[in-house]
């Protein structure tokens, strides 16, 4: 996770340093815990929140017996990883759907914060993950710009959106919205209220008298990460005002220093709940403290990446590619459709960043040039296989030089490139039967001994 890098590292740097005492004692735990409250005054987050986060590490990395199966320094990340696991929340917070139907659910924040997307965002997660049918209704009348995004959006994502005009009174045209969804059938309103620059009397008087009328299951601030310690104080104001339910954390893939995402909890008292990590409208995570503790700590988000290929692959395709693989039957076509799937769970990197030990070659895969040189190749195997006929997809035998020549023209390539993806997909094939002879088990060993020479450091916990 882009944000967290900076943090990331320096907090490996303090474990680096711990690992290499025989025991925990008073002066390292202290130098390490210095170390510790620097990286987070430095990454933006809070210096309250710092002061207990730090307090509550060294009263147990001190109080507490290392267990057997860790070593010294195992067990100090280990207390930091379940301190930060607390600092964020302790685990994920459910949305709540109280009330009758239809259920409605207010969207409010600051103009800017990615409150319209995370609107479209939600409605589409909670279609799919609950089956419900919800109905976005864009409120914020003073701009005709945010009406007309929450529209497009919404046709994009296949959600119904209610038609507002500009102008109309929020609270009318949430009443409105409330029969027209319970005409149609719609279990739950999204209701995309008005933003400001700053906050104002007016926008929360607006905002309350919403409240008043309709009693919403959940009150989510949207909040933009980017802005840092900016965000935690306007969330703290709104809470204070209106009594939120939870919070939307945006642009959590931005390049920034993450203070806000390890303050805003602390500081609210009320759950961060989901995470924007993109500008797609699918790009909408489920906030697991947990899960971000362990990215923080470079130690990965192994189960992220499994929600995300049950989502991308499909079991029956997965199935007939086992198959094919084991008899080394499978096309290029096949190929090509693995590409899609890799498409799909994110950029090189991202994938990398997930698995656990893979934090510092995740990051030089999105920062350096091997990073931008594999997606360039991913790109030009994409072109090179759909400049190809299906007959030759299926069959790459029949690649004469003049079908080479018109696939290297139509795919702005060169033969070259082709005889090279043709090269390493025959060489693929043939590692398939090799698998295949040897058997599984034997392959997997071999593939265990390699990674081992190749120093595969051991994980912090």
């Amino acid at each position: 996770m882009a944000m967290f890098d900076s943090l990331t590292d320096k907090l490996a740097d303090v474990f680096k340093g711990i690992r290499g005492h025989g025991k925990l004692t008073e002066e390292n735990i202290d130098d390490a815990v210095k170390e510790i409250r620097k990286s987070f005054l430095e990454a933006d987050v809070n210096f309250k929140v710092v002061k207990s986060f730090v307090s509550q590490v060294k009263e147990k990395a001190l109080g507490e017996k290392v267990m057997k199966s860790l070593t010294p320094g195992q067990h100090f990340v280990k207390i930091v990883h379940d301190e930060m696991v607390d600092l964020l929340g302790g685990s994920s917070t459910a949305l709540e759907f109280t009330g009758d139907r239809p259920y409605i659910l207010m969207m409010v924040g600051l103009h800017g914060s990615g409150k319209t997307t995370s609107s479209v965002k939600l409605a589409l997660k909670i279609k799919k993950d609950r089956k419900m049918r919800p109905l976005l209704v864009p409120a914020d009348v003073y701009r005709p710009a945010a009406i007309e995004q929450l529209k497009q959006l919404a046709k994009q994502a296949d959600i119904d959106c209610f038609d507002t005009q500009v102008g109309d009174n929020p609270v009318a045209i949430a009443a409105r919205a409330r029969i027209f969804a319970e005409q149609h059938h719609h279990d739950l309103l999204i209701i995309d209220t008005a933003g400001r620059l700053q906050i104002d009397e007016e926008l929360m008087a607006e905002l309350a008298q919403l409240k008043r009328a309709f009693n919403p299951s959940e009150i989510l601030f949207v909040a933009d990460a980017m802005t840092g310690q900016e965000a935690v104080n306007v969330a703290d104001r709104f809470n204070q005002l209106l009594d939120i339910t939870g919070i939307i954390l945006t642009k959590m893939d931005g390049d920034t220093r993450g203070g806000a995402a390890l303050s805003i909890k602390a500081v609210t008292q009320k759950p961060l709940k989901f995470i924007g990590m993109g500008e797609k409208i699918d790009q909408l995570e489920v906030f697991h403290p947990d899960r971000i503790a362990s990215r923080i700590l470079g130690m990965g988000d192994i189960m992220t990446l499994a929600e995300k290929a049950q989502d991308a692959i499909n079991l029956d395709e997965a199935q007939e590619m086992q198959r094919k693989m084991r008899k080394a039957e499978f096309s290029l076509q096949d190929f090509y459709n693995q590409l899609q799937t890799m498409k799909k769970l994110g950029s090189i990197g991202s994938i990398m960043g997930m698995i656990p030990g893979m934090g510092k070659v995740a990051k030089a895969l999105e920062e350096g040039k091997e990073g931008m040189a594999a997606e360039k190749e991913l790109r030009r195997i994409e072109g090179i296989i759909c400049s190809m006929t299906p007959k030759e997809r299926v069959n790459p035998g029949i690649l004469n030089g003049s079908r080479r020549r018109r696939i290297a023209v139509g795919s702005g390539t060169s033969v070259q490139d082709i005889n090279r993806l043709m090269k390493q997909f025959l060489e693929m094939k043939k590692m398939m039967k090799g698998i295949q002879k040897m058997g599984m088990g034997k392959f997997m060993k071999k593939m265990k001994t390699l990674s081992k020479q190749a120093g595969d450091g051991e994980l912090p916990i």
